[in-house]
């Protein structure tokens, strides 16, 4: 059996192009994703705000796509994929994290999944593997539906380095969560585990080739995956094993990947390598024996954090998880929204922001659009910011306009419109 290899590479501003190349090379991805068939590559929007961590890099999207076309890849078979939460508006994310303008400036496609795209029954797409899930077949019963798109296409999931309130860790396997699942989702998170690696075996069977690669030049520490301290380390991560690279990021955030039940199902059931010591490290391996020690979630949970967890596992759950798949839902989407776009960012994530872009990659994002790359990178990182720090009354009108967008597409809404009609 052929080991698991994981590719690391320390990175700069100047160099983060060519090292992404090297880093995808180092991997072998050409093996896996290929030529010709089309390939998604699957944006992670944790929040639409930009926060160091949180989701996708603009450097990150656009390295794996210069690396692809400098491989010979048709531009005209690879496309940005969203999904859509009911509490991160996806066209704002991608704004403002600067992904439309890395998709726009290479002529790609831009995929939105909720958006005109045919989605079939999982039965259909995977016919007896159905038969094998660890927890999906309880918690839909009736049956789900995944983006007919997705067969027999290639997919590179681009998550970032950090903490997860539910998972500890999220990587590569959380990243298939909002593509593979409609919008009731989260009446998987009190089995998520369970539901992450019944996801890798649908994704091993849909797709074409299945990749991933890991930005960590940021990496989130604390209640990720939006309330986070972020942190500048430096780092890329690439490989063909979801589950390893899942592995070698818990390992550098100071964990035992084994210790984190998702990364150790999916080790037992065989869907990939979650022990270090069986995981071939290429490119640099002393960059995988970092240890940041990064804090346990479940140690420092915020208040919406805790209450999720009440109400997942805790004392609340007979009293008010019940809610969650009903048309009453939508109070805790609305919940969400308050409390992380109206209090939380206002409140710490501008400070936070306003941290990090003192460094060199927050002067590469704030000068982006700006910018022109050689084939290494971003030699000239433009002018220092003066300040990153949104004026509250901003934020707490874009709050209150994705909160209006939350109640208007809750899923439960036009059920119930229906089913009073």
């Amino acid at each position: 059996m052929t080991k698991s290899k994981v590719a690391v590479l320390k990175t700069t501003p100047s160099t983060v192009r060519r090292d992404y190349q090297a880093l995808m090379h180092l991997a072998g991805y050409q093996d896996e994703v290929a030529k010709d068939a089309d390939t998604a590559l699957k944006i992670n929007i944790s929040w639409h705000h930009f926060f160091p961590a949180s989701s996708t890099t603009p450097w990150q999207l656009d390295g794996v796509i210069h690396a692809m076309k400098q491989d010979g890849y048709d531009p005209a078979l690879i496309h940005g994929c969203h999904n859509r939460t009911v509490v991160i508006d996806a066209h704002l994310g991608e704004r403002e994290n600067k992904h439309q303008h890395v998709i726009d400036s290479h002529g790609l496609r831009n995929v939105h999944l909720y958006e005109g795209e045919e989605w079939i029954p999982i039965g259909d797409a995977v016919q007896d593997l159905t038969k094998k899930f660890l927890v999906l077949g309880d918690v839909f019963p009736k049956g789900f539906s995944i983006p007919k798109r997705f067969i027999g296409e290639n997919i590179i999931h681009l998550p970032t380095i950090k903490n997860h309130i539910f998972t500890t860790t999220t990587g590569a396997m959380k990243n298939a969560f909002g593509g593979l699942l409609n919008e009731h989702r989260h009446w998987t998170h009190p089995v998520i585990h369970e539901t992450l690696c019944d996801l890798l075996m649908i994704q091993k069977k849909i797709h074409r080739g299945l990749f991933a690669v890991m930005d960590g030049t940021f990496a989130g520490d604390g209640p990720g995956p939006r309330c986070m301290r972020p942190h500048v380390k430096n780092v890329l991560l690439a490989s063909s094993d979801q589950v390893a690279i899942d592995a070698v990021a818990a390992k550098m955030m100071g964990y035992d990947p084994l210790d984190i039940r998702f990364i150790r199902l999916a080790h037992d059931m065989k869907l990939g390598c979650g022990n270090p010591r069986e995981i071939e490290i290429v490119g640099d391996p002393q960059a995988a024996e970092e240890n940041w020690r990064f804090t346990d979630p479940t140690e420092e949970l915020t208040f919406a954090a805790r209450m999720q967890h009440e109400i997942y596992w805790g004392r609340l759950k007979h009293l008010v998880e019940w809610s969650l798949k009903t048309w009453l839902a939508p109070w805790s989407y609305l919940a969400s929204v308050i409390y992380h776009d109206l209090y939380w960012y206002p409140k710490n994530g501008n400070r936070r922001v306003h941290q990090v872009m003192k460094s060199d990659w927050g002067r590469l994002f704030y000068n982006w659009e700006r910018l022109t790359p050689d084939a290494n990178g971003f030699t000239d990182l433009g002018p220092a910011p003066q300040g990153y720090v949104h004026v509250t009354r901003d934020l707490l009108k874009m709050g209150v306009k994705i909160l209006a967008t939350a109640a208007k597409e809750a899923p439960e809404i036009p059920m119930r419109w229906r089913h009073w009609q």
